[in-house]
Protein backbone atom coordinates (compact mmCIF):
# COMPACT_ATOMS: atom_id res chain seq x y z
CA UNK A 1 0.00 0.00 0.00
CA UNK A 2 1.52 3.32 -1.09
CA UNK A 3 1.29 6.19 1.47
CA UNK A 4 0.53 8.99 -1.59
CA UNK A 5 -2.18 11.68 -2.50
CA UNK A 6 -0.38 13.78 -5.29
CA UNK A 7 0.52 11.71 -8.47
CA UNK A 8 2.26 12.88 -11.31
CA UNK A 9 0.99 11.38 -14.59
CA UNK A 10 3.36 11.20 -17.39
CA UNK A 11 3.60 9.06 -20.71
CA UNK A 12 4.75 8.68 -24.33
CA UNK A 13 8.26 10.22 -23.53
CA UNK A 14 9.77 8.55 -26.29
CA UNK A 15 13.14 9.51 -24.79
CA UNK A 16 12.60 13.79 -24.46
CA UNK A 17 12.64 14.77 -21.17
CA UNK A 18 11.62 18.36 -21.05
CA UNK A 19 12.39 20.62 -17.98
CA UNK A 20 9.00 21.69 -18.58
CA UNK A 21 7.24 17.93 -17.79
CA UNK A 22 9.93 18.48 -15.03
CA UNK A 23 8.68 21.03 -12.86
CA UNK A 24 5.10 20.19 -13.50
CA UNK A 25 5.96 16.85 -11.89
CA UNK A 26 7.94 18.74 -8.76
CA UNK A 27 5.74 18.09 -5.49
CA UNK A 28 4.89 14.82 -5.90
CA UNK A 29 4.89 11.63 -3.87
CA UNK A 30 5.13 9.67 -6.41
CA UNK A 31 5.07 9.42 -10.40
CA UNK A 32 3.54 6.80 -12.63
CA UNK A 33 5.15 6.34 -16.39
CA UNK A 34 2.61 4.57 -18.63
CA UNK A 35 5.07 3.80 -21.23
CA UNK A 36 6.96 4.07 -24.22
CA UNK A 37 9.61 6.13 -21.84
CA UNK A 38 12.08 5.87 -24.70
CA UNK A 39 15.60 5.72 -22.75
CA UNK A 40 16.30 4.56 -19.11
CA UNK A 41 17.77 8.40 -18.65
CA UNK A 42 14.27 9.35 -18.50
CA UNK A 43 13.82 7.80 -15.95
CA UNK A 44 16.50 8.14 -13.56
CA UNK A 45 15.50 11.70 -14.06
CA UNK A 46 12.03 11.36 -12.69
CA UNK A 47 13.29 9.13 -9.86
CA UNK A 48 15.13 12.02 -8.41
CA UNK A 49 11.53 13.85 -8.38
CA UNK A 50 9.83 11.38 -6.28
CA UNK A 51 9.50 7.22 -6.12
CA UNK A 52 8.38 5.89 -9.22
CA UNK A 53 6.77 3.29 -11.30
CA UNK A 54 6.79 2.49 -14.87
CA UNK A 55 5.40 0.47 -17.86
CA UNK A 56 6.75 -0.82 -21.21
CA UNK A 57 5.10 1.14 -24.25
CA UNK A 58 5.16 -0.18 -27.57
CA UNK A 59 8.63 1.65 -28.59
CA UNK A 60 9.84 0.33 -25.33
CA UNK A 61 11.73 -3.06 -26.88
CA UNK A 62 14.78 -2.79 -26.57
CA UNK A 63 17.21 -4.85 -23.56
CA UNK A 64 16.76 -2.60 -20.75
CA UNK A 65 13.17 -2.00 -21.17
CA UNK A 66 12.52 -5.41 -20.98
CA UNK A 67 12.78 -5.10 -17.75
CA UNK A 68 9.48 -2.77 -17.61
CA UNK A 69 6.14 -4.64 -16.52
CA UNK A 70 3.77 -4.60 -19.54
CA UNK A 71 0.87 -3.65 -16.79
CA UNK A 72 1.23 -2.79 -13.33
CA UNK A 73 -1.44 -2.03 -9.94
CA UNK A 74 -0.42 0.70 -7.96
CA UNK A 75 -2.79 0.51 -4.50
CA UNK A 76 -2.50 3.72 -2.96
CA UNK A 77 -4.77 4.39 0.44
CA UNK A 78 -7.19 6.15 -1.78
CA UNK A 79 -7.22 4.23 -4.56
CA UNK A 80 -6.35 1.37 -6.96
CA UNK A 81 -4.80 2.00 -10.33
CA UNK A 82 -4.63 -0.14 -13.06
CA UNK A 83 -1.27 0.88 -15.50
CA UNK A 84 -1.60 -0.32 -19.40
CA UNK A 85 -0.05 1.40 -22.16
CA UNK A 86 -2.85 0.91 -24.44
CA UNK A 87 -6.08 0.72 -22.76
CA UNK A 88 -7.30 -1.07 -26.28
CA UNK A 89 -5.50 -3.78 -24.33
CA UNK A 90 -7.45 -3.99 -21.86
CA UNK A 91 -8.19 -7.76 -21.13
CA UNK A 92 -10.10 -7.28 -17.71
CA UNK A 93 -13.35 -5.57 -16.20
CA UNK A 94 -11.34 -2.66 -13.96
CA UNK A 95 -14.51 -2.51 -11.88
CA UNK A 96 -14.94 -6.09 -11.28
CA UNK A 97 -11.04 -6.22 -10.52
CA UNK A 98 -11.81 -3.77 -7.68
CA UNK A 99 -9.57 -1.21 -10.00
CA UNK A 100 -11.03 2.91 -9.31
CA UNK A 101 -8.73 4.53 -12.06
CA UNK A 102 -7.03 3.01 -15.37
CA UNK A 103 -4.05 5.06 -16.77
CA UNK A 104 -2.88 4.56 -20.13
CA UNK A 105 -0.82 6.34 -22.61
CA UNK A 106 -0.46 5.56 -26.12
CA UNK A 107 -2.39 8.06 -27.90
CA UNK A 108 -0.96 11.06 -27.05
CA UNK A 109 -4.23 12.88 -26.04
CA UNK A 110 -5.10 13.46 -23.01
CA UNK A 111 -8.11 12.40 -21.26
CA UNK A 112 -10.19 12.28 -18.25
CA UNK A 113 -13.30 9.72 -19.01
CA UNK A 114 -15.36 7.70 -16.00
CA UNK A 115 -17.12 4.42 -17.54
CA UNK A 116 -18.98 1.83 -15.27
CA UNK A 117 -17.57 3.60 -12.19
CA UNK A 118 -14.10 3.14 -13.50
CA UNK A 119 -11.95 6.44 -14.36
CA UNK A 120 -9.82 6.26 -17.49
CA UNK A 121 -6.86 8.70 -16.83
CA UNK A 122 -4.42 9.26 -20.32
CA UNK A 123 -1.97 11.93 -19.39
CA UNK A 124 -1.31 12.81 -22.57
CA UNK A 125 2.04 12.91 -24.58
CA UNK A 126 5.09 14.56 -22.89
CA UNK A 127 7.52 13.55 -25.49
CA UNK A 128 8.12 14.77 -29.33
CA UNK A 129 5.27 17.09 -30.62
CA UNK A 130 2.91 14.64 -32.87
CA UNK A 131 0.02 15.91 -35.14
CA UNK A 132 -1.13 18.55 -33.63
CA UNK A 133 -1.81 17.11 -30.40
CA UNK A 134 -1.17 18.93 -27.12
CA UNK A 135 2.52 18.35 -25.54
CA UNK A 136 1.10 17.44 -21.62
CA UNK A 137 0.95 15.38 -18.31
CA UNK A 138 -1.62 15.30 -15.73
CA UNK A 139 -1.22 15.80 -11.68
CA UNK A 140 -3.54 13.62 -9.99
CA UNK A 141 -4.59 14.41 -6.08
CA UNK A 142 -6.48 11.39 -4.48
CA UNK A 143 -6.21 14.02 -1.06
CA UNK A 144 -10.25 14.55 -1.48
CA UNK A 145 -13.13 12.97 -3.79
CA UNK A 146 -14.09 13.45 -6.61
CA UNK A 147 -10.22 13.00 -7.00
CA UNK A 148 -8.57 15.82 -9.37
CA UNK A 149 -6.93 15.91 -12.37
CA UNK A 150 -5.08 18.59 -13.94
CA UNK A 151 -3.55 18.21 -17.25
CA UNK A 152 -0.41 20.55 -17.08
CA UNK A 153 0.76 21.75 -21.06
CA UNK A 154 4.12 21.70 -21.78
CA UNK A 155 3.96 24.03 -24.39
CA UNK A 156 4.92 27.64 -24.77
Amino acid sequence: MIRATKIGLISDTHGLMRPEALRALAGSELILHAGDVGKPEVLEVLKKIAPLIAIRGNVDVVEWARELPETEIVETEAATIYMIHDVKQLDLKPQAAGIHMVLSGHSHGPSDTERDGVRYINPGSAGPKRFSLPITVARLDLSRKPWRVEFVPLEK
